[in-house]
């Protein structure tokens, strides 16, 4: 291991500025987070302008150590969430300002970790998938990212928050080209076992599906339904293009309780995908589709300790 383990705004020191103002001029000495290999610190506060390359030097090292065994990298970049920080060598490179220069940074990044692939001839034995966790931070504006057209951001079960690009390649494997069909980051782990020659674990219910037919070509995704939670409860549900929303929440800001709906707000997600337009009133039998499965799933759904609580 070597990284930041947990996120990058946390463990502020007393002597940081208050409240946001730590974001708008952000320096490494704000935020006490430390850098650890294993369960070492070696880094402490990280130096974050200088994360981003040292994260990739640790993958490409990694390719080039292990590029004779079967290897397995998994590379969470802390950046873009806030605060931002960015090397000197991609300081000022972009039309966007820090945030620009942040993911230009994170581009040369993927393009290292592509370039060693290829240079050590692993690339058609090698499945590289590029996503993200979440949308933007909205109350962070500039600095928080953009989800276009898609509605709300992080915190929200609306499409802002929660619907991610994601981009799979392994030429030779998958085909160059652009597919809407349902995934989720659930579906990784089947997806890897099966490409890999691998068994899932059979002691326990699996949440996600083996994408294998689509990035190969042979058949649809087998996702055809999305399951958005808050927390500890299920708010809506998504089944080919209809999604309903039972409860609606807005991205950490402003809103305290969520708010309920009945009859569930229902959109089209292919003909209105930044759902602006609900038309529960002109689809009975689809809510009433969705309500069973969300009671399905409810059912199936196993109560344990939130982990989220626990420090």
């Amino acid at each position: 291991y070597f990284g930041i383990p947990y996120s990058n705004d946390m463990d502020a020191l007393a002597s940081a500025p208050k409240g946001r103002a730590k974001f708008n001029d952000p320096k490494p000495e704000y935020f006490n987070v430390p850098l650890m290999r294993d369960e070492k610190i070696v880094e402490r506060p990280a130096n974050q302008h200088t994360i981003t390359k040292r994260f990739t030097q640790e993958a490409v090292r990694l390719i080039r150590q292990e590029k004779g065994n079967p290897f397995f990298i998994y590379l969470a970049h802390n950046l873009p969430h806030v605060p931002l920080f960015v090397s000197e060598n991609f300081t000022d490179v972009s039309h966007r300002g820090l945030y620009g220069d942040v993911i230009e940074e994170i581009d040369w990044s993927v393009g290292q970790i592509l370039s060693t692939l290829r240079a050590e001839g692993l690339e058609e034995n090698t499945l590289v998938v590029f996503t993200s966790d979440n949308g933007p931070w909205r109350v962070f504006r500039q600095q928080g990212g953009s989800s276009g057209l898609l509605r709300d951001g992080k915190g929200s079960t609306w499409e802002g928050g929660m619907r991610e690009p994601t981009i799979f390649w392994w030429p030779g494997k998958v085909k160059p080209g652009v597919v809407m069909d349902m995934g989720s980051t659930l579906d990784l782990l089947p997806t890897f076992a099966s490409i890999s020659g691998s068994k899932a674990p059979a002691d326990r219910t699996m949440d996600g599906y083996d994408l294998s037919p689509r990035l190969f070509g042979s058949g649809p995704s087998p996702r055809t339904e999305m399951y958005y939670y808050h927390g500890e409860e299920c708010y809506a549900v998504r089944s080919g293009a209809f999604k309903a929303h039972f409860q609606t929440k807005t991205s950490y800001v402003g809103q305290k309780q969520a708010e309920v709906h009945d009859p569930p707000l229902l959109y089209h997600l292919g003909h209105d995908p930044g759902e602006e337009y609900n038309v529960a009133a002109h689809h009975a039998d689809v809510i009433e589709r969705l309500r069973g499965l969300k009671k399905r799933h409810e059912e199936s759904v196993e109560a344990v300790e939130n982990q989220l609580i626990r420090r």
